[in-house]
């Protein structure tokens, strides 16, 4: 399994915007988190972005998943990170 941790910036401007688009966002989620894709997803408690866990073979693959995301289709994420993550030990642990 090859984890992606991708890392959502927000901005204060868009807040209104993620709200309304909000219900299309997880919506998209679900269905990736059902075929296994999305492994987890939730905003950070500060309300400053969020963190979604992706299993997918590199950078360009999520990369491309994510250009269907409804929040980045409407220009509501200030920020995207990508990073592959090996994770040691713990519940995402080989």
């Amino acid at each position: 399994m090859t984890l992606h941790t991708v890392h959502y910036t927000y901005a204060e401007p868009t807040a209104a915007g993620r709200d309304e688009h909000r219900p299309a966002h997880r919506a998209w989620l679900a269905a990736l988190l059902e075929q296994g894709i999305v492994v987890s997803a939730g905003a950070y408690a500060d309300g400053t972005g969020a963190l979604i866990l992706i299993e997918g073979t590199d950078a360009e693959a999520v990369r491309n998943l994510l250009d269907a995301d409804p929040f980045l289709v409407e220009q509501l994420v200030a920020d995207v990170r990508i990073n592959e993550w090996r994770p040691a030990m713990g519940a995402f642990a080989d």
